[in-house]
């Protein structure tokens, strides 16, 4: 009786077009994206919204069913919504080893298959998980303390934007060299050498990710990818405290990997207590050969040094600084600054920690305006944007875990606040913890330990210099000394502007010059913007370029003499 079993779809023939526009978008650098990130029903459908928030609904104190999964028994992670209420999901358990040899034990055919078709895949992922942008905003809603939209945004489209960049360049990178070649050297006497030679991309073997409580899928979905397009099986290992968000990505991937004919182990979960510590017994695997971490400097500098056997990609913290030397449009200025501050209440690795300013002032369009006076300013105009508590909860979004509120209250205790962090209440979740933002006078050169350290959260410091040539010093050591991901100047004269690009580049960090519209230094835009780098130590890596992925593969070739009457490969 024949074979009943049907072809698994072929998703690279399905998704060829998309895969063709990323690789341009990652070379031409313009806006592009082909996930609305828009949550309208316009955009979505109008039963999505519904659905989304009932499947999240459906899941809370339930068991997360990931079919085939490894392991035995449960994992509860007391995943609690910053907004007030306990999630009460509880995961597959599966101990590190057990976790590492499934995933191990389902590379063969997925290597096998090549970048066409694990691209292919790779796109039909991201597909669903577009479809499922709904029910992953309140994940990422409910584990991050992001307001809706921003959870929309950033922990749907954004993410697979950022997703779809990795697979286009894995994808890319792969394709560079010919599948198969044949070589002929000529001889001085008789016919020439003649060799097949077949090149092969090679996985480098089980890739983890560690994720992080704030971005789970943001900073998640380019390793997840990378290492994915480029064959190899990868282990998610979220934070304890936003394991939903990843458990959805988790199972969307299983389920198209089955339906492709692959063992759905390419993609395992490794979820944990809060308490355990599983990610550096992971870490230390000799399997793991790639790594991606997103988290604390202490860890990922631990990383670094300890898991040699393993390609590292960390993105960790920095003193993101701003320096401001003149002005067309402070109002522009203010308000741009006012909203980068408060933005999910400044727990976000871009946000601006270090404004460094001419304690005696700089040149605006309204005036003169010394360092206290510019703070006082800058304290208004986030007084003007938060004033309302539903546009204020709707910008702040909640504080996401108590190290957050201990740093704030720390900086609270430094005395040098010139404007106070405020609780606001948020009308629709009355148990949010929610905070304004701190703003603190300091001098560059008495307080230099205050501000040489990462603030994680609402606290950002104006710190008076001696001159702008000053404060271009101050931030070039030390951004170079701690790391930095982002930095930005406002400056009317060409010759700042080009002293603050000559220092940014010296420093290794992306610069963004005089925004004061829509757009905002602690937003980066895929296939446009890069985000991190390895030129300073707050990464080793870049969200995303070719380095970002090469390393986790290797291009492998065999050969065989031709004999002469053999034809060339068409």
């Amino acid at each position: 009786m024949p074979d009943q079993t049907p072809e698994p779809p072929d998703f690279f023939a399905w998704h060829r077009p998309l895969l063709d526009r990323a690789v341009a978008a990652t070379a031409d650098r313009g806006h592009w994206t082909p996930y609305p990130e828009s949550p309208s029903t316009k955009v979505y459908g109008e039963d999505s919204p519904k659905r989304g928030e009932a499947a999240f609904r459906d899941q809370l104190g339930a068991p997360f069913d990931l079919p085939g999964h490894p392991g035995e028994g449960a994992v509860e992670p007391r995943e609690t919504s910053p907004y007030g209420f306990a999630l009460g999901v509880t995961y597959p358990r599966v101990a590190p080893d057990e976790a590492v040899a499934a995933a191990k034990a389902a590379t063969g055919r997925w290597r096998e298959a090549g970048p066409d078709v694990r691209a292919g895949v790779a796109a039909e992922m991201l597909a669903r998980l577009n479809a499922a942008s709904f029910e992953i905003a309140h994940a990422v809603q409910h584990t991050t303390g992001q307001a809706f939209v921003m959870a929309f945004q950033a922990g749907g489209p954004h993410a697979q934007d950022r997703g779809l960049e990795a697979v286009a360049y894995a994808w890319a990178e792969q394709k560079r060299h010919p599948g198969e070649a044949r070589w002929s050297k000529p001889q001085r006497r008789g016919g020439p050498l003649v060799m097949d030679k077949k090149f092969t991309p090679v996985g480098r073997g089980v890739s983890l990710l560690i994720a992080c409580n704030t971005f789970p899928t943001w900073n998640g979905y380019p390793g997840l990818f990378a290492s994915l397009v480029t064959g190899n099986p990868v282990v998610v290992k979220p934070h304890p405290g936003a394991v939903l968000p990843l458990a959805i990505t988790v199972r969307i991937a299983r389920e198209v990997l089955a339906e492709a004919g692959f063992d759905p182990n390419v993609v395992v979960l490794a979820a944990e207590e809060a308490d355990e510590r599983t990610a550096g017994v992971l870490a230390r695997h000799p399997d793991v050969r790639i790594i991606d971490f997103t988290g604390s400097t202490e860890f990922g500098d631990w990383l670094e040094a300890t898991a040699r056997q393993a390609v590292v990609h960390t993105e960790k913290a920095g003193l993101n600084t701003v320096v401001l030397d003149s002005t067309d449009d402070y109002r522009g200025l203010l308000g741009n600054l006012a909203f980068s501050l408060s933005l999910y209440s400044g727990q976000m690795c871009t946000t601006p920690q270090n404004l460094l300013i001419p304690r005696e002032g700089f040149t605006t369009d309204q005036g003169v305006r010394s360092a206290a006076e510019f703070a006082a300013d800058l304290g208004a105009a986030l007084d003007g944007l938060l004033d309302e508590p539903g546009r204020a909860a709707a910008t702040l979004g909640a504080i996401v875990n108590g190290q957050v509120l201990e740093r704030l209250d720390r900086a609270c205790a430094l005395g040098r606040t010139v404007r106070a962090s405020a609780s606001v209440e948020d009308p629709e979740h009355p148990e949010a913890v929610i905070r304004t933002p701190l703003l603190a006078l300091l001098d560059a050169q008495a307080d230099r330990e205050t501000y040489s350290r990462e603030w994680f959260g609402p606290v950002s410091f104006v710190i008076a210099t001696d001159s702008t040539a000053h404060s271009l010093r101050v931030f070039l050591e030390t951004v170079r000394r701690h790391g930095a991901l982002t930095a930005a100047v406002h400056s009317t004269s060409e010759a700042v502007l080009a002293a603050a690009e000559a220092a940014a580049l010296n420093a290794g960090v992306h610069l963004s010059e005089n925004l004061t519209g829509g757009v905002f230094v602690n937003q980066s835009a895929a296939f446009s913007d890069f985000h991190g780098s390895a030129a300073n130590p707050a990464a080793s890596a870049t969200l995303s370029d070719p380095a970002f992925v090469t390393g986790r593969f290797a291009t492998l070739q065999s050969r065989r003499p031709v004999a002469s009457e053999e034809p060339a490969h068409a």
